[in-house]
């Protein structure tokens, strides 16, 4: 991965291989430039643990490429909780 620019569509590859992601929405917050990323993450490996062992997770699992951009944010969702925040309208 080092000397490449990450796009979106990379890192979503990445997130869903190595998270078993079933749901995942990147969106490239700095206009294209592949230096800041937004996440949404929706994996069965996120069941049991609270939001800052998620983030450490996905962290630990992204360190190369989080540590190639200037920003990135996340959220994690187990599908139950995905499901329960769609039919409550209260996805960003």
């Amino acid at each position: 991965m080092s000397d490449q620019r990450l796009t979106s569509e990379g890192l979503e590859a990445i997130i869903r291989e190595r998270l078993q992601a079933s749901i995942v929405q990147v969106q490239d917050m700095s206009g294209g430039c592949g230096q800041a990323f937004a996440v949404i993450i929706v994996s069965d490996l996120f069941k049991g643990k609270n939001k800052l062992m998620r983030h450490r997770l996905v962290n630990n699992a992204l360190k190369e490429e989080i540590s190639l951009i200037h920003a990135f944010t996340q959220k994690g969702f187990t599908p139950d909780e995905w499901e329960l925040a769609k039919s409550q309208g209260g996805l960003v």
